[in-house]
């Protein structure tokens, strides 16, 4: 089973690195779900990860559903080809229709220009698949469009709310796809996933920072957030999935 973080820096691949990862999700944006890495910070992403570590950036335009306009996948698609073009080992991407099914017209269009990019370029559809109404049947579609794996919490909120259906996925797609769990999975849950038979494990790794003392001055935060904080990557929760994994 293999090891995949969320990133949102040079410095966060640098650690997930260190910390044993196999494979890096980089993005920006995590709080708002992950949107496209810049051109700069990807070149900084393959610079950090050295030669044994993967790095799959996520396309995404813009926060919120996962239906797309034209104009939207023409930006990701110019997305996809860029930073291919910089080295990513993969993308990570996802479009759905109004009905909840996969857009596979859409999703036809951007693993077309994947492809054209790099032949043999890895395409993982991510947690859109949590949203679909049919799973298997979205499955099957994604299989059919030759992705190489799926992200999903099992169409729960958490990967351990969402196990058993985990299971049936992986039973379902057999050796056509790999399955990795991720989305609000707890170091806790890595033993049960890797008993399920699942192919990877996904996480964020992350912490919140804040640089706010007594007496600043607020930002005029609509929710009243501290809008000094951001989020890192945790070395401890990379190094203590990775032992997780080898248990």
């Amino acid at each position: 089973m293999l090891l995949e973080i969320a990133v949102t820096s040079a410095t966060g691949t640098a650690i997930a690195a260190a910390g044993g990862a196999h494979r890096v999700e980089l993005t920006t944006g995590l709080e708002l779900g992950g949107l496209t890495p810049s051109q700069g910070l990807m070149e900084a992403g393959m610079e950090a990860a050295g030669d044994g570590l993967e790095v799959h950036p996520l396309i995404r335009c813009r926060p919120g559903d996962f239906l797309y306009s034209r104009d939207e996948l023409d930006v990701m698609e110019r997305e996809i080809r860029g930073l291919l073009a910089q080295g990513a080992r993969g993308v990570v991407l996802g479009a759905l229709r109004p009905d909840g099914s996969v857009d596979r017209e859409a999703m036809a269009r951007l693993a077309e220009s994947a492809r054209e990019a790099r032949e043999d370029a890895e395409l993982t559809f991510h947690r859109a698949i949590d949203q679909v109404r049919e799973p298997l049947a979205a499955l099957d579609t994604v299989i059919a469009l030759g992705f190489t794996r799926i992200l999903s919490s099992g169409q729960r909120p958490t990967v351990a709310a969402g196990l058993a259906q985990l299971r049936t996925m992986r039973r379902h797609v057999g050796d056509r796809l790999q399955v990795m769990a991720g989305g609000g999975l707890a170091l806790a849950d890595i033993p049960a996933v890797r008993e399920a038979g699942l192919d990877a494990i996904h996480l964020s790794a992350k912490k919140t920072v804040s640089t706010a003392s007594a007496g600043s001055v607020s930002l005029g935060a609509a929710d009243g957030a501290d809008p000094t904080a951001y989020m890192v990557t945790d070395a401890g929760v990379v190094r203590a999935a990775r032992a997780a994994l080898d248990a």
